[in-house]
C-alpha cells in the first residue's frame, strides 16, 4: 500500500488495518516456518506496509500535540 493511500485513511481505519495486518503476518510467519518460501516476500511487504501505517499514525499524533 502506498503512503498516499495510507494518508487518505482516518486514524480508526488505520488502526483496524494494523490489527488485520498483525493477524496476517502471524499466518505468513507460520507458512514460512512450514517451508513455503513464497510467504517470505509477502511477509516483507506486510512489514513495510505496517511501518508506513505506524509512521502516518505517529505523524498525526505529533501534529495534534502541537
Amino acid at each position: 500500500m502506498k503512503v498516499s493511500k495510507v494518508r487518505e485513511l482516518d486514524s480508526s481505519e488505520l488502526r483496524k488495518q494494523l490489527k488485520e495486518g498483525v493477524e496476517k503476518m502471524f499466518r505468513l510467519r507460520l507458512q514460512y516456518q512450514m517451508g513455503q518460501t513464497e510467504a517470505l516476500k509477502n511477509l516483507r511487504v506486510m512489514r513495510r506496509d505496517r511501518a508506513r501505517m505506524l509512521g502516518v499514525l505517529r505523524e498525526r499524533e505529533l501534529a495534534e500535540s502541537k
